[in-house]
Order: C-alpha cells, then sequence, then structure tokens
C-alpha cells in the first residue's frame, strides 16, 4: 500500500469509521458533505486515488460499495479454534480417556485444511510415528467420520486402548503400522475403531 496524503488520510478515516461501525459504506455525496467540498468531483477524485493506493476497494456502477481493503475482521476470519481433546499414545496402545483440555486456534490458511464440526486436535505422546515427522509433543489435527484409505494416520481405538498409527489393509483385513522400527504392528483381536482420520499437524517451538 502505498501512503496516503493528510486529506486522503482523513477520508479514509471516514469511510473506516463508517464500515467497521457497521453504517453502510458512505457516498461520495455524503463524503462531500463532510468535508464541505461544493462538489463531489473532490470526493471522487481522493476516493479513487485511495483505490489506487490500495487501501479501499469499490465495484463500478454500485453506490456503497466501498470496502476496506484489507481488515482485521477479515484476517480474523480466517483463524478457528479447533477442540483439543488431551493426548493420544504414539507408542503401544493405552487405555485413556480423552477429555477436552481447550482450544487450539490456527489459521486455516497455515494449517491447509478448512475444519469442520468434526474436526478436533490431539497432542502426541510418543514416538512411534517420527518416519511421517509426527513426533513426541506435536498437535494432530484429525477428522472423525470419514473412513480411513490404506495407508492413512490414524487416531484408533484397538482392543480397548488408543494409540496413533498409519492404517493398513492385508488380505482384506486391517491393521496399524507403527513409523518406527522399534514398534510392532498391531493387528486387532477385537475390536478397531477409527476415531479420527490425520489432516494436520501443528508443532510448536521447542523453549
Amino acid at each position: 500500500m502505498e501512503a496516503l496524503t493528510e486529506i486522503q488520510q482523513r477520508v479514509f478515516d471516514f469511510v473506516r469509521n463508517r464500515i467497521e461501525t457497521n453504517l453502510p459504506a458512505p457516498t461520495l455525496r455524503e463524503i462531500a458533505a463532510k468535508f464541505r467540498w461544493k462538489t463531489v468531483h473532490a470526493a471522487e477524485c481522493h476516493i479513487r486515488a485511495i483505490i489506487k493506493k490500495g487501501w479501499l476497494t469499490s465495484k463500478r456502477g454500485q453506490s456503497r460499495s466501498l470496502r476496506l481493503a484489507s481488515t482485521l475482521a477479515d484476517l480474523r476470519s480466517l483463524v478457528v479454534d479447533i477442540p483439543l481433546f488431551g493426548s493420544i499414545p504414539a507408542g503401544p496402545p493405552q487405555a485413556q480417556e480423552q477429555e477436552a483440555e481447550g482450544c487450539v486456534s490456527v489459521d486455516i490458511q497455515s494449517i491447509g485444511i478448512k475444519p469442520t464440526r468434526s474436526t478436533f486436535a490431539l497432542r502426541v505422546s510418543g514416538d512411534s510415528m517420527i518416519g511421517k515427522q509426527i513426533c513426541d509433543g506435536d498437535i494432530v489435527v484429525l477428522e472423525f467420520g470419514p473412513e480411513p484409505r490404506h495407508g492413512q494416520i490414524v487416531a484408533a481405538y484397538i482392543d480397548g486402548a488408543s494409540t496413533l498409527k498409519t492404517f493398513l489393509v492385508r488380505n482384506g483385513k486391517p491393521y496399524l503400522k507403527a513409523e518406527n522400527p522399534k514398534y510392532p504392528d498391531l493387528i486387532p483381536a477385537q475390536e478397531l475403531t477409527i476415531q479420527g482420520v490425520f489432516k494436520g499437524l501443528i508443532r510448536k517451538a521447542k523453549e
């Protein structure tokens, strides 16, 4: 964005104040009246310059179509809160209940997915998925509901315990595979329930 002149800044502030207080965007006539200009031509010239400098946008031929080129509200709309339901073992399966701890706020552009009501997050505990670059302390974002495909990472409930592993099918029978050779494959004896399919990863910087 190019810098505005003093008068352009005053005009822009007037327009911005109207928009951010949920009032209709001002017309050229209203802008001229605000600054006591005798004609709307002066208002039109200033608005055109402000648009050219990248501060405002408008739709040609439409009244009250002025909009802020970039607002904090627009940026905030890209941030969503994903519920965090505790941790999940990435190692030997463990019996544990996953309870809500709070939320993780993420920018949907940086994480690369658009979360839904079925999206949730779990904190990883263990190193069985390091081959997929999922480390102890990472947060995995998962989606509840879709059937997993061969090779997808899943949060699973197997024979009474939870774990994070790769879902595979061999001879028509599903099993779970660790991405660390020190952990064995997990073949369900009775039960295998998929709690969520991996969609994204959040990694916090180590202190």
